[in-house]
């Protein structure tokens, strides 16, 4: 298996797929932990359902598939973003995301090709990636990273006390929209890697299990790129010699990542819990440490 796995490295289509999932992991990375922040996981699924709407869309229009997703999901980033406030309104969510996949439903019936071909969209077709989709992956990436390095700072305290923020003059229902994009965006680009159906392994997954070790956000950013890279690349790479889809490896890396994660936080907490009660005065000087 080793031997095939090295062997299949040298072909072009794998390294393009190598260089997609590590675009992916590195924009995904940076965006699971606000996700996770705000609240949005379930506005996330959503996203990159209706991502398949535009993917579907072009697909049957015979437009470019990755362009398709990209304004499928934006358009429904942004509705929900402005339908929805901070993305806490389920039955918004559910009212847009119930509409997109009836559409969706409809474009992939009228598509006169493969089965398979729309079936990609649900599950993901990481081998059949072109150098066009892998370049517009590099830019979303870019455009991602950038956005949100550029608002860190505001994007971080709407997250984290949005009440405040916007007390303090941070348009606060501004960056929801933009954020919102951002996330349709990497949904977009992560539907063609992974599916419509799985892309939230790579969007919650990694930020859930990052806040999980840690409270720092700067370290949260770090670890959730690290956690969705292990996930994409390794997914990859894992998937070559026994020929199965790359979603398979990528979810379930993620999700052993999370069960980690959890046992970590779980024995650091009870090492936390035992330390006043075995020295009442270093718990004491502990809790009143800032």
């Amino acid at each position: 298996m080793i031997a095939t796995t090295l062997d299949l490295l040298g072909v072009g289509f794998v390294q393009s797929a190598l260089l997609a999932a590590a675009l992916l992991g590195v924009v995904s990375g940076v965006v699971a932990p606000l996700v996770v922040m705000r609240r949005m996981s379930f506005t996330v699924h959503g996203t990159s359902e209706l991502a398949l709407m535009g993917a579907s869309a072009a697909l049957l229009l015979g437009f470019h598939v990755g362009a398709g997703a990209v304004a499928g999901s934006v358009l429904a980033a942004v509705v929900l973003a402005l339908l929805g406030g901070r993305g806490r309104d389920d039955a918004v969510v559910g009212v847009v995301l119930g509409f997109g996949l009836g559409l969706s439903v409809l474009f992939i019936h009228l598509y006169p090709g493969r089965t398979s071909t729309a079936f990609a969209l649900l599950t993901g077709q990481i081998v059949g990636l072109t150098s066009a989709s892998v370049q517009l992956l590099a830019l979303v990436a870019v455009a991602v990273v950038a956005t949100v390095a550029l608002l860190r700072r505001p994007l971080l305290f709407a997250s984290a006390d949005p009440a405040m923020a916007e007390a303090c003059g941070v348009p606060v229902r501004s960056i929801a929209v933009v954020f919102a994009v951002l996330v349709g965006l990497t949904a977009a680009q992560g539907v063609q890697i992974v599916g419509a159906l799985l892309i939230t392994s790579l969007l919650i997954t990694p930020g859930a299990a990052a806040v999980r070790v840690t409270s720092s956000p700067t370290r949260a950013l770090v670890l959730s790129v690290v956690f969705a890279e292990l996930a994409a690349v390794g997914g990859v790479l894992l998937s070559l010699a026994p020929g199965v889809p790359v979603s398979v490896f990528v979810t379930a890396i993620s999700f052993a990542i999370y069960l980690v994660c959890r046992a970590v936080a779980a024995v650091r907490d009870r090492r936390l819990e035992a330390a006043p009660a075995a020295d009442p005065a270093a718990g004491a000087a502990g809790r009143a440490a800032p």
